[in-house]
């Protein structure tokens, strides 16, 4: 009898541990993001920190966990990227910056092939001063491509499974624009 107990209980804390939602640098990331008809859970999650700033907190979803970023990276299924700003210095001028830098990590530099579709999601960015308390989903959706949005307010789509690779190569790149975010990511 107490060995059932205590299986039934091992399973509920592994359940609700899977549905628990997390607080980073005081933004609460929720268990489970949905668009459309998707539904995706919180992989894991982390701080961008450059220099002595935490600049934003981010969150992966997913369908299913995942600690490996090269499929994260290769994966034609759903998935988000949520990125609250958490700083004052972050504006939408070295927020684009910023990415573009990522690009240019997250592709050796080679970003020639892709300039037209990361300018398109720079301008992003661009559309509105982005202030402290912002937040960004960047979702991709098979068959469609890259769909952003600020504080809920569609931006706009990018498609094509090359910008979705290259942009998400920004976090889980061997070659990443934060190796410590990139493993609060993945869960590890």
């Amino acid at each position: 009898m107490k060995k059932n107990s205590l299986a039934i209980l091992v399973c509920l804390v592994i359940t609700l541990a899977a549905d628990a939602q997390v607080t980073l640098n005081s933004v609460t990331l929720p268990a489970k993001i949905k668009t459309d008809n998707t539904e995706l859970i919180l992989n894991g999650g982390g701080i961008r920190k450059k220099l002595f700033f935490k600049l934003y907190t981010a969150g992966l979803y997913l369908s299913a966990k995942s600690s490996d970023a090269n499929s994260v990276i290769n994966a034609d299924h759903a998935m988000a990227m949520r990125l609250v700003i958490t700083s004052g210095v972050i504006s939408s001028s070295n927020m684009s910056e910023a990415i573009e830098e990522g690009f240019e990590k997250a592709m050796n530099g080679n970003t020639a092939p892709l300039q037209t579709k990361i300018d398109q999601f720079i301008n992003t960015f661009k559309k509105e001063e982005i202030k402290q308390g912002d937040v960004f989903d960047i979702w991709y959706v098979p068959g469609e491509g890259v769909k952003s949005y600020k504080n809920g307010k569609y931006q706009s789509t990018i498609p094509g499974m090359d910008f979705k690779k290259a942009l998400f190569g920004i976090w889980f790149s061997g070659n990443p624009v934060d190796a410590d975010l990139k493993k609060g990511l993945l869960g590890s």
